[in-house]
């Protein structure tokens, strides 16, 4: 059996670690309180409405009684674990209480063989590029987990293996860059509208001769060196086509790209205008540059899987949603990227804690095969 690790805020922790930091945390917890607890955090996840001492009491294995029930619970609200919405209500778990949950009490689960034919189909696919891998993985992923699924696509500062330009019509062009790890880009280009053909077979000779077998940061600054000292042997229309395409890909250099799928998910089950509110922020948070920046850096933090929960959530800094990621790494075991989920705070962590691990995985084994 394959031992899973993930990491709860830059934390690593082993599935041997759970009970024990549990237990150190609240040394007072005792059996009793910790099944109670965990059945309270399983309906929150279920149906996200409160629970009450005698529904609670009835879902138990023990025979205790709702007095004894209410009187834990009261327990776990005193502890800072569980909280009332209003007077009367049941109980649900805050923010700190799903924290030490994935913390402490959750029994990680492992994927079905079903859920394991689904991601490695959709992901094996013959002949896809590592952009449509990516995109496919996010997809299973969202579809799987009920949540949104995101991915931040590699960084293409590795070395080049083709570069082409290739007319569109007057005054566009399409830029053809592939990486030697199999990333293939294209970017559309403003270029002279009197650009004759031969120009642009011109701008490509010249920039494969400078930049195959280099990165695009090793070659940039050599180039456009080049080019302004008037070294290069090129008419000034045909210089002004190469600093395009190289304007091009450094502009989109920085931080990878980032694939969002299933949006959609995040608006089922919305269950007040403040939910809604949140997930406009979320959307507009991914949308940042910002954003994907950050959430590269945080993938270089620990190994395994990390799990940001509500208002903890040092990544989008707001409360009512939790991401849960694991990063992937090329043949050279470089850290290129980051796959995972986000979704509101009760998503079903046991099963999707490795479906992230065992998708980052995967992911990487493809990416690094390319």
């Amino acid at each position: 059996m394959e031992t899973l690790n993930y990491c709860l805020h830059g934390l690593p922790l082993t599935a041997q670690d759970l009970v024990a930091t549990f237990l150190f945390m609240i040394p007072e917890l005792d059996e009793r309180s910790r099944e109670i607890f965990k059945n309270i955090v399983d309906a929150y996840v279920a149906t996200g409405e409160p629970i009450g001492s005698r529904t609670l009491s009835k879902r138990l294995n023990s025979s205790l009684s709702p007095a004894t029930v209410r009187n834990v619970m009261s327990d776990l609200e005193d502890a800072g674990l569980l909280f009332s919405p209003h007077a009367s209500a049941g109980r649900l778990p805050t923010d700190a209480g799903l924290r030490l949950f994935v913390n402490g009490l959750l029994q990680t689960g492992y994927l079905t063989r079903e859920d394991r034919q689904s991601i490695e189909g959709q992901c094996q696919v013959e002949g896809t590029s590592v952009e449509g891998l990516l995109k496919e993985a996010t997809s299973v992923l969202s579809g799987l987990s009920n949540c949104a699924g995101l991915v931040m696509a590699p960084k293409t500062d590795v070395p080049l293996k083709h570069i082409e330009m290739i007319s569109l019509r007057p005054g566009r062009a399409l830029v053809v860059l592939v990486t030697e790890n199999g990333i293939v880009e294209n970017r559309i280009i403003d270029i002279p509208a009197n650009l004759p053909p031969s120009a642009l077979v011109e701008a490509s000779n010249f920039l494969s001769a400078r930049m195959v077998g280099k990165t695009l940061s090793e070659a940039h600054a050599q180039i456009i060196t080049e080019l302004d000292q008037h070294r290069a042997q090129l008419d000034s229309l045909t210089s002004s086509v190469v600093k395009s395409g190289l304007a091009s890909w450094a502009g989109g250099d920085e931080g990878g790209t980032l694939i969002v799928s299933g949006q959609a998910n995040l608006f089922e089950d919305i269950k007040a205008a403040m939910d809604l509110e949140q997930i406009r922020s979320l959307f507009e948070a991914l949308e940042t540059k910002d954003t994907m920046l950050k959430l590269l850096s945080l993938t270089d933090v620990a190994e395994g899987v990390q799990v940001f929960i509500g208002s903890d959530n040092q990544l989008f800094g707001m409360s009512g949603c939790s991401m849960i990621f694991g990063s992937f790494r090329d043949s050279r075991e470089q850290v290129v990227g980051a796959i995972g989920v986000i979704g509101p705070t009760r998503m079903n962590y046991s099963r999707i804690v490795p479906m992230v691990d065992y998708t980052a995985k995967l992911v990487g084994r493809l990416v690094g095969s390319r």
